[in-house]
């Protein structure tokens, strides 16, 4: 049985983007269908499968970081779906806001389409499998922490009330990673190679927006009990009992 190709949704206003661009994925067996606006994404999304969207940052009405924004607060299906972020702007502002936003990665326009496919796949590989280094047979499926739960079959996480707490999946691989580490502390460089399988510069901020994120997610709970602790000079530490099941 031939599998199914990977589906992306890329929104964007440009036509002449939407369309040599759609036609490089699929020439590259990724199925690719485009929106021009926000409304166009919303109706395509409910009629559709879609593995990974692709957001032109400035776009008329609703724009990309509100987009992004708005799909990782709603508590949809889509509040998972991983993100690309696309923009013309040359400075990292909009890169740095796209990543609090909840986005996944980020690539500047103009781009090399074989890049953009690079990071597509990448993205995918990420979404949906840990690091080899996490991937064992022995691997427990179930984490009970300060009253949270994470469960790794179904990929969900609760909070000490039982309710679901809707995590991305970089927070989710971030909280896994805290998880197998608990009590060790790991510096963005170490949780960068876990969690993406690549290294970053002096400047790259991903890791301590995923933090910041996972905190906010974790709510209030975690807050008080100082959960996710971050160490000066060194990095971040989940400083708590961890059992596992």
């Amino acid at each position: 049985m031939t599998p199914t190709p990977d589906h992306v949704l890329l929104v964007d206003d440009d036509p002449e983007i939407r369309q040599l661009t759609a036609k490089y994925l699929e020439q590259n067996s990724i199925q690719c269908s485009t929106a021009a606006n926000s409304h166009e994404m919303r109706r395509m999304l409910q009629m559709q499968r879609v593995d990974l969207l692709v957001l032109d940052v400035m776009m008329p009405g609703e724009d990309g970081l509100t987009i992004c924004r708005n799909l990782r607060a709603d508590g949809s299906a889509y509040a998972q779906l991983p993100i690309l972020m696309l923009t013309a702007r040359t400075d990292d502002a909009d890169r740095i806001l796209g990543l609090e936003m909840g986005a996944d990665d980020y690539l500047g326009k103009p781009f090399v389409p074989r890049e953009l496919l690079a990071r597509i796949r990448a993205i995918l590989r990420r979404s949906r499998a840990l690091p080899a280094n996490l991937q064992t047979t022995n691997s427990p499926n179930r984490w009970r922490f300060s009253g949270y739960t994470l469960d790794a079959l179904s990929r969900q996480v609760r909070n000490p009330d039982g309710i679901l707490l809707v995590l991305t999946s970089g927070e989710y691989r971030v909280l896994h990673v805290l998880l197998n580490h608990a009590n060790k502390v790991l510096s963005r460089e170490q949780l960068l190679e876990l969690t993406q399988g690549r290294s970053g510069d002096a400047f790259d901020r991903s890791i301590d927006l995923l933090i910041s994120r996972l905190r906010l997610r974790l709510g209030e709970p975690a807050r008080r009990l100082g959960l996710i602790k971050t160490v000066r000079s060194e990095g971040y530490v989940l400083a708590t009992e961890v059992h596992v099941e």
